[in-house]
């Protein structure tokens, strides 16, 4: 079976799951992102690993599986983690680490490498639900809208950079990190996100979930996801040249890994719902 068939089934059964948990939400959509979270987690593991690192995995995946759950339990006000609770967390870890390990066991890069992979991972998903379920969006259609909107753009950003990077491209963007970007296909991915940002909002997002933007408005999202997609894309790029592997998996048919397919996901998502909340506020 050819590369090209692979992606083409995976897509055909994932997309249904992915736009039905959008829809739908709740638990549904909470559950998709706690699997998603620990799958990358677990992976974000074994690319620390081979990078001479010693995440603490159990509680790596734990966490990152947690956080998404985590809000949508605040979400449903059954519990609102106090903030002395959330500083408690890395000394606990670390404590953990220096009882189970020793000094010999790296304690304090292991609490720092398995907080951040939680965070990176669980951390940003989270806010997936936090954009379905965001105070301007009335109705599942607006919040289905406005969780797609980074998703749709992330799409359209690597489209524009592999079509206008195979065609223009010349100059590498950053060799030593990722071989195969380009500057044109960057200014390409630029391009396609701005004219993606202004059709999703204007003829999507204003007409069917009362949610407008202005043009400056448009400008300053397009900009900045398209920004976060390339820098998500270019981080877990890093993490891959560190630990001296292509995918960061094989757990998805014909793409690599689930850290492969939301690298940018982790970073557009949680600006996307920063920016929006912004912009919507200020009627921008």
């Amino acid at each position: 079976m050819s590369e090209l068939t692979k992606r083409v089934l995976f897509a055909v059964a994932a997309i249904p799951v992915v736009a039905a948990a959008v829809w739908y939400g709740g638990a549904a959509l909470a559950t998709l992102l706690a699997i998603a979270a620990a799958l990358a987690a677990w992976e974000y593991g074994r690319l620390a690993e081979a990078a001479g690192q010693r995440p603490m995995t159990g509680w790596l995946i734990g966490l990152a599986a947690l956080l998404p759950l985590a809000t949508f339990a605040v979400h449903l006000g059954l519990w609102v983690p106090p903030l002395p609770v959330v500083a408690l967390l890395a000394p606990l870890l670390l404590t953990v680490a220096m009882w189970t390990r020793g000094v010999e066991g790296r304690p304090l890069e292991a609490t720092a490498v398995t907080l951040f992979g939680a965070w990176y991972t669980g951390g940003m998903l989270a806010f997936a639900f936090a954009l379905r379920y965001h105070r301007f969006a009335i109705g599942p259609l607006a919040g289905t809208l406005l969780l797609m909107l980074p998703l749709v753009i992330t799409w359209l950003n690597d489209a524009g950079a592999f079509f206008v990077g195979k065609r223009f491209g010349r100059t590498k963007l950053m060799p030593s990190v990722s071989p195969g970007k380009t500057q044109a296909g960057a200014v390409g991915a630029l391009l396609t996100s701005l004219v993606g940002t202004w059709a999703y909002v204007f003829f999507l997002l204003a007409p069917r979930a009362q949610l407008g933007l202005s043009w400056a408005g448009v400008l300053i999202l397009g900009t900045a996801l398209s920004v976060a997609a390339q820098v998500g894309d270019l981080a877990e790029s890093l993490l891959k040249r560190q630990a001296g592997v292509k995918d960061s998996s094989h757990l998805i048919p014909g793409h690599g890994g689930v850290l492969d397919r939301v690298d940018s996901l982790l970073f557009t998502i949680p600006l996307g719902y920063v920016l929006l909340d912004v912009l919507l506020k200020v009627g921008a």
